[in-house]
């Protein structure tokens, strides 16, 4: 299902799930002004093209102990796919880092970490950089969040 072939319905269909995925399907159908197995045959079109790639509970990081959000800004003097390879793997089995961008620019990678106190990012920290050689970390430590949504502007 391409982007082109999504209509009115799929996107109203998108909206209510991203507002709350956990509605009964009664209710979708109703918010959304369709029949319940139009609605349910649409979520699983959307399921099997990729367009909804998963549903997911979406937690409070601070009421679990996860004070500390640090975007860690990363330069490396390493281009070629060897370093490529080792960083993707480090990036990808630390359970602290939610995101992770390659960016255009002087900064080649942007990660979003989430940890309890400065200490745990400290371990963090120097846990990355015993698995991969940088050129320059810098982190920022976000003072508070004042957006945050998974949501796609659909409307």
């Amino acid at each position: 299902m391409t982007e082109s072939r999504i209509d009115d319905t799929d996107r109203r269909i998108l909206a209510e799930l991203q507002r709350d995925s956990t509605r009964s399907l009664d209710d979708l159908a109703r918010q959304v002004g369709s029949s319940k197995t139009v609605v349910w045959n649409r979520i699983r079109k959307l399921r099997e093209s990729g367009v909804i790639r998963q549903q997911s509970a979406i937690l409070d990081p601070e009421k679990l102990g996860f004070e500390s959000c640090f975007f860690v800004l990363v330069r490396t003097a390493q281009h070629d796919a060897e370093w490529l390879q080792r960083f993707l793997e480090a990036v990808q089995r630390r359970p602290e880092v939610l995101e992770a961008h390659r960016l255009a620019g002087d900064i080649d990678y942007i990660l979003k970490v989430r940890v309890p106190n400065a200490k745990a990012y400290d371990a963090f920290y120097r846990a990355l950089i015993a698995d991969v050689s940088i050129y320059n970390v810098t982190a920022l430590l976000s003072m508070e969040s004042i957006k945050e949504t998974l949501a796609l502007p659909l409307d």
